[in-house]
């Protein structure tokens, strides 16, 4: 019998042991996730692990298993002194918050190479927005020399192979649109040490239609993130926060781009939630690392500062430059999808909810995150009231068709509640 028989046969027992609700050796959990990184495991046995996380989740112990296995059967990157990073729980369409961020973090002059996903549960991931605008599927060597030459990039992990058992276990969880608490842990861990991430901002949005529905939830995770930072000695700062609404108005990839450009340009009609939610973020994030080098500066103050003077921006054009994209870039040169169709409120009154669920499911009809015009831009939010025929958002898709399905869905899955 051969090693990758014994494997396997070590990993589908594992599984077993696993669904019966056990827990897991380091062996075992190794043996896991080495069948997967080397897609040696089918998709359905490959679902039975994903399925498994759901009955118990796992152990502080199994936590700290599963992410360094899922980092030692990948690759890792190579960075010296702090490397900065930043990571939301997700499920929040419309909040580009990394791609102001990263930016204002290189301007600092603190490595920030962000590895983003693509979209899980939501329109567009953070790759999907940078991808409409540059390029970011990237070797280790080429984006080693991105960072090194501009301070960071925001790049997929394609090519990088960085804990590759999480890009396989995401593709078999997206027809599903979820992923456990302790699985979204895993692989934000993963991800993390293996790109060398050394200290770490984290958010972690709380919502009835997001990922993570209540505060009891958003701390329990919290507390098992820092535990596991703390045995791979990451520093990390944790934002749990009420999110009830999307930050900006964009939804989906160009829309999302535009509306990060329009806070790094400093536009007067800039989505002010989104730069007031990065700006908080990057200064969570500043001053993990001012207080490592001792630096006595507000972390807040100085993100505001190089925003407002232009350093974010310019820096945002130098990463955008460096991925292969247009070094001019500006939010006036972002061009629509073909198709827009004004959506109108069908009464007066005041806005009380927005169903994110409802939203992401919209702007997935229209075609995003492939069709990267594809999406919403909101042109109310909570607390607006609205006239009887007044516009409430737009809807674009590069393709008619869809535009028509989206229109017609929405009868039936309203983004906005209403009331007289």
């Amino acid at each position: 019998m051969s090693k990758e028989d014994i494997e396997e046969i070590i990993a589908i027992k594992a599984i077993q042991k696993k669904l019966l609700g056990k827990k897991l050796s380091y062996r075992e959990v190794y043996a896991i996730m080495d069948e997967i990184a080397h897609q040696r495991l089918s998709d359905i046995l490959t679902t039975y692990f994903v399925a498994s996380s759901f009955k118990e989740g796992y152990s502080p112990q199994e936590l700290y298993y599963f992410t360094r296995a899922m980092v030692e059967t990948g690759n890792r990157l190579n960075f010296k002194g702090i490397v900065a990073d930043k990571h939301s729980a997700g499920g929040v369409a419309g909040t580009r918050t990394t791609m102001i961020i990263v930016p204002i973090i290189a301007a600092a002059g603190f490595l920030i190479p962000k590895i983003s996903s693509r979209a899980i549960t939501s329109p567009a991931g953070t790759a999907d927005v940078m991808e409409a605008i540059a390029e970011v599927d990237f070797s280790s060597k080429e984006l080693e020399k991105i960072v090194s030459k501009v301070g960071g990039c925001i790049a997929w992990n394609g090519k990088l192979g960085l804990a590759p058992a999480d890009d396989i276990i995401i593709r078999v969880e997206e027809p599903l649109s979820f992923e456990s608490f302790d699985k979204i842990i895993i692989s934000v861990m993963a991800k993390k040490v293996a790109s060398g991430t050394t200290h770490l901002v984290l958010d972690i949005p709380i919502g009835k239609t997001l990922k993570i529905h209540h505060f009891a939830d958003g701390e329990k995770i919290a507390n098992k993130f820092k535990e596991l930072a703390k045995r791979f000695k990451m520093k990390v700062s944790i934002d749990i926060n009420e999110t009830l609404e999307p930050a900006g108005r964009g939804i989906g990839p160009i829309l999302e781009a535009r509306d990060v450009l329009y806070v790094l340009e400093q536009k007067k009609d800039r989505p002010l939630r989104l730069e007031a939610k990065a700006l908080r973020l990057a200064g969570k994030l500043l001053d993990l690392c001012f207080q490592e080098k001792k630096i006595k500066k507000n972390g807040e103050d100085s993100a505001y500062e190089l925003l407002v003077n232009g350093q974010a921006l310019k820096k945002f054009r130098e990463i955008v430059k460096a991925q292969q994209g247009d070094k001019d870039i500006a939010s006036d040169s972002l061009k629509l999808a073909s198709f827009k169709k004004e959506i109108k409120s069908p009464i007066s009154g005041k806005i009380k909810d927005i169903n994110n669920f409802n939203l992401n499911t919209t702007a997935k009809l229209l075609g995003a995150p492939t069709d990267k015009p594809a999406g919403l831009y909101l042109l109310k939010k909570l607390d607006h009231s609205v006239e009887k025929g007044e516009p409430l958002f737009y809807i674009y898709s590069s393709d008619r068709y869809r535009l028509k399905e989206a229109e017609v869905t929405l009868k039936n899955l309203p983004i906005f509640k209403i009331e007289n």
